[in-house]
């Protein structure tokens, strides 16, 4: 078993200061945000030979992973992103005047925009999605195979349940 983390510390003051109060569950939740920090600190640093905020790489890898032509709606990636359209709107004008990607006219309905991949936005986002899975593969190294299933397999279970009762998600 790993040593002692920051919130082993934590838990102790909790421990100390109410001893009635159960923690399991919060053992858990406080690992996962201080797990989120780390995750969010390496996303920045692999995303920036790029210049590229998390926002902007979930939206060129959202296009990537459709699959050719490489194209969305703003509605399809501000719904799959679960962020605003305005949000969306932001992001889709930087990633334009970057070169990494183009609106176009939808040929089946004028008043729809598609969103679509430049040469050079799919470059970019296949160069980072290695840097990503890299940093993660180096972020988890201390997991076995085995380790690495079992997490995956709970954390799925735990986002199965939030998103079943979640009609947004």
């Amino acid at each position: 078993m790993a040593g002692s983390d920051h919130v082993d510390h934590l838990l102790a003051q909790w421990a100390r200061e109410r001893p009635e109060l159960d923690t399991s569950r919060l053992r858990i939740g406080a690992r996962l945000v201080r797990l989120s920090r780390y995750l969010d600190r390496a996303s920045g640093d692999h995303l920036a030979p790029w210049d590229l905020s998390e926002g902007e790489h979930n939206v060129l890898a959202a296009l990537r992973r459709s699959g050719p032509p490489y194209q969305l709606t703003p509605t399809e990636l501000y719904r799959s992103l679960l962020v605003s359209s305005g949000a969306m709107t932001n992001r889709l004008d930087r990633l334009e005047a970057a070169g990494l990607l183009v609106r176009t006219p939808d040929p089946d309905d004028r008043r729809r925009t598609r969103v679509g991949l430049t040469d050079r936005g799919r470059e970019v986002i296949d160069a980072a999605i290695d840097a990503h899975v890299t940093a993660l593969d180096e972020m988890f190294a201390s997991l076995s195979p085995e380790d690495v299933d079992v997490l995956e397999g709970l954390l799925r279970t735990v986002l199965c349940d939030l998103e079943a009762r979640d009609p947004d998600a």
